[in-house]
């Protein structure tokens, strides 16, 4: 059942978007060659702590995963691109790494996700992010009372086509609101017009991830990082988004 939020539920999700963004912020600048996964987890589980909030992902444990993911924070690295499970494994120059970090502040949950290069940058990878990035804020603009949800889908394949990046619709965007993963599925494709319509009060979770090449991906042995199948990076860029009568709000908008 998709739900609509009020106005005031709306702004009850702000400090939730905030302190997700500013998480997301804070690791971004963490990330460094050297820096462990296991790290990074650790950061992010002591900011919780401190902030009061709780991890979305801690006893998560859906159809598609092995066992409950144990940690409060996706590390997808290189040809990872979703659920990454973080490990002992410390980045290296030129690691592309996705942060995707969901938690509830207050009995309500936001969820937002980043692409970031560790030192040296390949070119294939800063262009890789930026479109996938390009995707997401194109993503946004579609997300306008009165139009359809395959509107936001059709938007963001439209980007992914003109980069000839493959686009899978397996995992892709979701209402969210009191857990993490509701209604609407929102996939990372659609056609304009079509899908069910745009109300003020659709509370979504935005995420575009695309692979340099293909859209093929296979599950880890620790039942959760799913990776190419060819071998190619991902990236991989998340907002939260509150559908208003004046247009879209990024909840999980980062001021830098």
């Amino acid at each position: 059942m998709i739900e609509l939020r009020s106005p005031a539920q709306i702004e009850e999700m702000r400090p939730a978007g905030r302190f997700v963004a500013d998480v997301l912020t804070y690791l971004a600048g963490v990330v460094d060659v050297g820096t462990s996964l296991l790290e990074i987890d650790e950061i992010a589980h002591a900011m919780i702590r401190e902030r009061g909030a709780e991890s979305c992902y801690l006893d998560y444990h859906p159809s598609f995963g092995a066992s409950p993911f144990g940690k409060v924070i996706c590390t997808s690295v290189n040809d990872a691109v979703l659920h990454g499970l973080p490990h002992d494994y410390r980045l290296r120059d030129g690691d592309l790494v996705s942060l995707d970090f969901a938690v509830s502040v207050d009995g309500w949950v936001c969820d937002s996700a980043l692409s970031v290069v560790v030192g040296t940058p390949r070119t294939e990878d800063l262009h890789l992010i930026e479109v996938t990035d390009r995707a997401l804020q194109a993503g946004i603009a579609a997300a306008q009372p009165g139009g359809r949800l395959g509107d936001i889908g059709y938007a963001i394949g439209q980007v992914a086509r003109e980069a000839e990046l493959g686009i899978n619709l397996d995992f892709g965007g979701h209402g969210v609101g009191r857990t993490m993963h509701e209604e609407p599925h929102l996939p990372n494709d659609g056609k304009h017009g079509r899908g069910i319509p745009l109300k003020p009060g659709l509370v979504i979770a935005i995420e575009p991830w695309f692979l340099h090449t293909g859209n093929q991906v296979v599950t880890d042995p620790d039942g959760w990082t799913l990776r190419s199948l060819d071998g190619s990076r991902g990236a991989h860029m998340e907002h939260t988004v509150a559908i208003t009568e004046n247009g879209p709000v990024v909840l999980t908008a980062r001021t830098n």
